[in-house]
């Protein structure tokens, strides 16, 4: 999962270099030691049962990190989240108990993240990376980010690669530049995003795209994927498939109007099981927090988020 960076990467002294993998390890949930503990990546073969699973559901979520109540509405997330990844009925063949889920969450801060690993359902059910990607029971064959090369805002994708069934799935997060830009960067970044999806046996992106200009239609196109949503028949400019603006501010909405800018692109060897849209009209607990949001932000209701999530449904295929 992937969060926001707001240094200067011209006077910082980097331990990467933008544009190539940067390795990094990712954390297990001790109930011995109660805290969580890093791992390295593992190249070694799957268990009987990652050999098995074929199935699997990607959720991805933009959590406006720039709203009131940080705390508060990411609690109320999550424990939206928890009813998808418990109770999980995107397709029929993809539901089980048994099938793994992968949670992508776009704009995480420090404060989220102390969240997110304090919550009993994610230390047994989950791996976190340095934010959080569910516990497959899977070999985690290596985890890793591109920084992109063409950035004003430190953007970057996180890569986790998964074998299920003898097959490497790479799994990808990513929250593409915003906002218009002289010249685009959108398109440059997710070309190098794809190029390492398609280097896998099977490759998934999800995450906030910011596809508002007419270009970013056709980008996954440009780059040899497919959309989660266009691939179940939906025409691209329905409101049902909006994930931008229903709960933005007042203002907001009526200035720019409703846009699909969360997306889930794949390539391979992976079938589409099913698509949809979660999170709608999520808010925060307290009367009083709500209260707060309608009057500091601009808001109808006090909502967690200005984004619907989107998950997606797959099945390995030989």
């Amino acid at each position: 999962m992937s969060h926001p960076r707001f240094w200067d990467s011209l006077t910082t002294p980097f331990p990467w270099t933008r544009g190539s993998p940067s390795q990094q390890p990712f954390h297990v949930f001790s109930e011995t030691h109660q805290t969580w503990h890093a791992v390295k990546p593992t190249s070694k073969p799957p268990t009987t049962s990652d050999a098995d699973m074929s199935s699997f559901t990607v959720l991805s979520w933009n959590i406006d990190f720039m709203r009131i109540l940080p705390n508060e509405r990411m609690r109320a997330a999550l424990d939206h989240l928890r009813q998808h990844v418990l109770n999980d009925n995107v397709a029929s063949e993809s539901n089980s108990d048994n099938a793994h889920k992968i949670v992508m969450l776009n704009e995480m801060t420090d404060s989220d993240l102390q969240i997110i690993k304090s919550q009993d359902w994610i230390q047994q059910k989950f791996h976190l990376t340095d934010i959080s990607s569910e516990n497959w029971d899977m070999a985690i064959t290596d985890v890793f980010r591109i920084h992109y090369t063409n950035t004003d805002m430190s953007r970057d994708a996180l890569f986790v690669e998964v074998c299920l069934r003898g097959k490497n799935v790479r799994l990808c997060t990513t929250h593409l530049e915003s906002l218009v830009a002289m010249p685009p960067l959108r398109p440059h970044q997710l070309a190098e995003a794809a190029e390492h999806l398609h280097n896998a046996d099977a490759g998934i992106l999800g995450g906030d795209l910011n596809a508002i200009e007419g270009f970013d239609r056709n980008l996954h196109t440009l780059n040899n994927l497919k959309d989660a949503y266009l691939e179940t028949g939906q025409k691209e400019g329905a409101e049902e498939g909006m994930t931008w603006g229903q709960m933005a501010a007042t203002k907001s909405r009526k200035r720019h109007g409703l846009t699909r800018m969360d997306k889930i692109l794949y390539c391979g060897d992976i079938r589409l099981q099913g698509f949809e849209t979660f999170g709608m009209d999520v808010q925060v607990a307290d009367e009083g927090d709500k209260q707060l949001l309608i009057e500091e932000e601009g808001l109808e209701k006090g909502w967690v988020t200005d984004h619907l999530g989107v998950k997606a449904g797959f099945l390995l295929v030989s």
